[in-house]
């Protein structure tokens, strides 16, 4: 056998390589399509990063080198297709993970999330939160390091949801009023100390819960495909809101907008708000002024919002119930509908207790924000049920697949 090398491999070899060095560039907007479902074949890939077939064979190639993809070897068209048939592309089921953590008025979270929002692994969710934000971090962090030990899986880094304006670019939560942490605390750089002391590598970030759970939605769940999506949520206490603008969060200049719970919704007898006004939305609507307009003594043993979904889910028929759940919808159709006006968005999705508001009586709170719109038009946008049972923790590790996403090869080089 000649020890020359063969012409023929060495050019193939030269143009895979151009061919990889031309969509280097895609690399990361082609994950970004595989990552929220865009892109199930090569095919959808080529067309969708606007390259020809051999660049796009090259970029998923490298992407499943670095571990995030699976190319399928074997090339199928699905069933009642035309036209030349595709490989399909999946994400790695062993690929790497990024550490979601959240933090809420009735105890934290830690989870182990992989690219496609899945959720690998869970840790028991503790109920007691302290007023000490380090000890809390700390703690939650070390079960997402337990976790981590458990599956054997690389970590590309740690995103942290609280239920609190986030500032930036400092990471301080600047209203903690469910907590009994200080306003300003500075979330971002304790919970990152927390992370690098656990031994786990990557960057650290952190958000608001109801901007993740928004950013969650939108590439995985019901806000999937709309351009301005508004997501408005009540979780254990209080509400927040999102904007998805083009794919992005719009978190205004300091990451401080859309501080929905503080729109007056009932200013005649509503119930003062933490923020010294009356009658908010974030006072109005959730689990406890639910529980609080049915009558209903809230108890120790489960989660305010349980107990709020439990009433509805349980004794809707109980007409104490119904009025109670009445009243609520149409403070919150108030509210959305002022939201509507303003922001104009293409979908609205609810998350927590209005999530099962919505599915209680669907047509009451679409007809309360069409009369309220001021144009017909804005009567007619659609309101869903958020579809993430965990989108917080989902949009939580989103943060961190974020610089993956913008720059596989950049995020993953280090060891």
């Amino acid at each position: 056998m000649s020890g020359k090398a063969d012409p023929r491999q060495a050019g193939e070899g030269t143009t895979s390589r151009t061919r990889l060095d031309r969509g280097r560039g895609a690399l990361g907007p082609a994950l970004e399509l595989v990552h929220t479902g865009r892109a199930p074949t090569r095919a959808v890939l080529t067309a969708e990063l606007g390259v020809t077939r051999a660049t796009a064979g090259a970029v998923a190639a490298e992407l499943e080198a670095l571990g995030l993809i699976r190319v399928d070897a074997r090339p199928g068209a699905a069933a009642g297709s035309q036209g030349r048939p595709s490989h399909r592309l999946d994400l790695a089921e062993d690929g790497p993970v990024a550490l979601a953590a959240q933090v809420h008025a009735d105890g934290f979270r830690a989870a182990l999330v992989a690219l496609g929002g899945r959720i690998v692994a869970t840790a028991p969710g503790c109920e007691t939160v302290d007023a000490d934000p380090a000890k809390v971090l700390g703690s939650v962090v070390e079960a997402g390091a337990e976790l981590l030990r458990q599956t054997g899986r690389r970590c590309v880094g740690a995103g942290l949801a609280v239920p609190s304006a986030v500032a930036e670019p400092e990471g301080l939560a600047l209203n903690p009023l469910h907590l009994a942490w200080p306003a300003g605390a500075p979330v971002r750089e304790i919970f990152a100390g927390c992370v690098r002391a656990s031994g786990i590598t990557g960057p650290a970030f952190a958000g608001n819960d109801i901007n993740l759970a928004a950013l969650a939605e939108h590439r995985h769940g019901a806000g999937r495909g709309a351009r301005d999506l508004l997501c408005v949520a009540t979780g254990h206490r209080g509400v927040g809101g999102a904007l998805v603008l083009d794919g992005r969060l719009h978190t205004g200049s300091s990451g401080l907008a859309l501080e929905v719970g503080h729109l007056t919704v009932n200013p005649d007898g509503g119930h003062p708000c933490y923020c010294g006004s009356r009658g908010c939305l974030d006072v109005e609507t959730d689990p406890l002024a639910l529980l609080t307009a049915a009558g209903r003594a809230p108890g120790p043993e489960v989660s305010l919002l349980k107990q709020a979904d439990d009433l509805i889910r349980d004794e809707y028929d109980d007409p104490t119930v119904r009025r109670a759940v009445e009243a609520l919808i149409d403070r919150l159709g108030l509210g959305l509908a002022g939201l509507v006006n303003i922001l104009n968005p293409d979908r609205i999705i609810l998350g927590g207790l209005h999530r099962t508001l919505i599915d209680a009586d669907p047509d009451r709170l679409r007809a309360v924000v069409a009369d309220r719109s001021l144009w017909g038009r804005s009567g007619g946008v659609p309101i869903l049920a958020c579809s993430l049972d965990h989108n917080s923790l989902v949009g939580a590790a989103e943060l961190a697949w974020q610089p993956v996403l913008d720059d596989p090869l950049g995020a993953l080089a280090a060891p």
